[in-house]
């Protein structure tokens, strides 16, 4: 058996934002997909990702009972599949921000949630809030606490608009130039990051009065002046903003970036090549970059690993 394929997806703007209400912008990205299996002959690491399932049935179990308005499962089919050797087949890199618990349990709910919205469906804001905590409720088991879009975008498989945590919509994004110049590209770090230490490090951060200010009057600000910049196709003032949004992340998130990276993100911002931002929570996995002359950031970041999530 094997299930319907569900996508990675990139938060182009948002990351820490959106946990106090900022807007964010999230887009599928169909490099990487997962889907459900079951194998006769289950590999070591197949083998693994049954028994996390295994762990997530007990999460959802209690889930189902604490809020049975909220939500409510097959359980006794997903048991039966996980009792089977059900397992995630995944190309999706773990610990890389680009959603590979989201797909999971975007997977589970497509499966196995009863009465649940469709991607068919008309898609009005309150059905887009409604999925929104219950993807949370469920990823929670994950990170501790989740803002439920991973799943939601990896669900619909269609860019999201964040205004507010109450207020989502589908978003139009300007369509991709094939022979443009400039690009959004993601540089592979080397090193998994884990979203739940570097989330509690933001929380504690937000406890100082002087980060808080910063992150009001600042970081939000900007994280918003960017995706109305891209929304609108306005490129210059995109990578106007993206620069400045570049270095308030490196002044206040050092601890999100990894060591080796200080560097070269200041190089960016010094240079004018490219802009580097955090893709996720940061602390590893992928880094975003924003550039409008791809061949040239490319030549200045030719000992790293390169992918290109946009064209423009």
């Amino acid at each position: 058996m094997k299930g319907p394929l569900f996508y990675s997806k990139i938060l182009l703007f948002g990351e820490y934002g959106i946990i106090k209400d900022s807007k964010g912008l999230s887009i599928p990205y169909n490099f990487y997909n997962g889907a459900l299996k079951i194998d006769d002959e289950p590999s070591q690491e197949n083998i693994k990702s049954n028994s996390e399932l295994n762990r997530f049935v007990t999460h959802l179990d209690q889930l189902q009972e604490e809020q049975p308005e909220l939500v409510r499962f097959d359980l006794e089919a997903l048991k039966t599949d996980v009792a089977k050797g059900m397992y995630f087949d995944s190309s999706i890199p773990q610990g890389y921000g680009v959603g590979s618990s989201g797909a999971l349990v975007a997977a589970i709910y497509d499966k196995y949630a009863f009465n649940k919205i469709t991607v068919l469906e008309n898609l009005e804001k309150s059905k887009l809030t409604k999925l929104k905590h219950i993807f949370a409720a469920m990823e929670s088991f994950f990170h501790g606490k989740s803002s439920g879009l991973d799943p939601l975008n990896s669900y619909l498989s269609l860019p999201i608009l964040i205004n507010s945590k109450e207020n989502i919509e589908p978003a139009g994004i300007p369509s991709q130039t094939a022979d443009g110049k400039g690009a959004v590209f993601l540089l592979d770090s080397g090193i998994i990051g884990e979203t739940a230490p570097m989330v509690n490090i933001f929380m504690e951060n937000m406890k100082q009065e002087a980060f808080r200010k910063v992150i009001k009057d600042s970081f939000i600000k900007k994280t918003d002046a960017c995706i109305d910049d891209f929304l609108k196709g306005d490129l210059k003032s995109l990578l106007s903003n993206v620069k400045q949004l570049s270095n308030i992340v490196l002044d206040n998130f050092k601890p999100m970036i990894p060591k080796p990276f200080h560097q070269l993100w200041k190089k960016g911002i010094e240079t004018n090549a490219y802009y580097l931002k955090l893709c996720g929570s940061g602390g590893g996995g992928y880094i975003l970059g924003f550039t409008e002359d791809y061949a040239k950031a490319k030549e200045l970041l030719k000992n790293h690993k390169l992918e290109v999530v946009y064209t423009f």
